[in-house]
């Protein structure tokens, strides 16, 4: 393995149905209103998904692409484009990543009594210039960077589940307001 390249394995326990974490992991658009600490702006790109049918009639369970802008608590931002290519279903689904991470995804959901189990298997090349010029001294680092990525997730997925379940609940912690996210990532770190 290179020293750009990296490899990943995060388990999560919510509680929570698999088709309720189905339906909050596989729409990406919604990331950036309810795992804010990470994602900090979805754009849908039009065009053809993976599975090659045209714009707007992707095949079942397989939403358009998405630009995405992320970070973690290192001072460094990354923009990609996460494509499904396998449908998103109750057991799951796949991904590829492009731009300045490069390789595939698969988050695996299983049911565990009242909770769900939930694996991401990540395995990813770094593009980014930066990276890719200090992995073989930072990737310490850059891996507990991925690492407090997905303890945010972890954290904000379980709050989504709350809110969706009881969003009448005046305890509950509210949604951050919708943004419009366009020109953020458009603009250069």
């Amino acid at each position: 393995m290179g020293s750009t390249d990296y490899v990943f394995r995060t388990v999560w326990r919510v509680a929570g149905t698999p088709d309720e974490v189905a339906a909050i992991l596989g729409d990406a658009t919604l990331l950036p209103r309810w795992w804010p600490s990470v994602y900090l702006a979805v754009e849908p790109l039009p065009g053809t998904s993976e599975v090659g049918t045209p714009e707007n009639s992707t095949a079942p369970g397989v939403p358009a692409p998405a630009l995405l802008h992320t970070k973690g608590w290192l001072p460094y931002t990354l923009r990609w484009t996460m494509t499904v290519t396998e449908p998103v279903i109750t057991r799951g689904f796949a991904l590829t990543a492009a731009g300045d991470l490069n390789g595939t995804g698969r988050w695996s959901f299983e049911q565990d009594g009242p909770e769900t189990v939930i694996t991401y298997d990540w395995e990813v090349s770094a593009a980014k210039p930066l990276l890719r010029r200090l992995s073989w001294l930072l990737k310490p680092a850059f891996a507990a960077n991925h690492h407090w990525a997905m303890a945010r997730g972890v954290e904000s997925l379980a709050l989504e589940l709350r809110r969706r379940r009881h969003p009448d609940d005046p305890t509950a912690v509210p949604l951050p307001p919708a943004a419009t996210f366009r020109r953020a990532l458009h603009r250069k770190p």
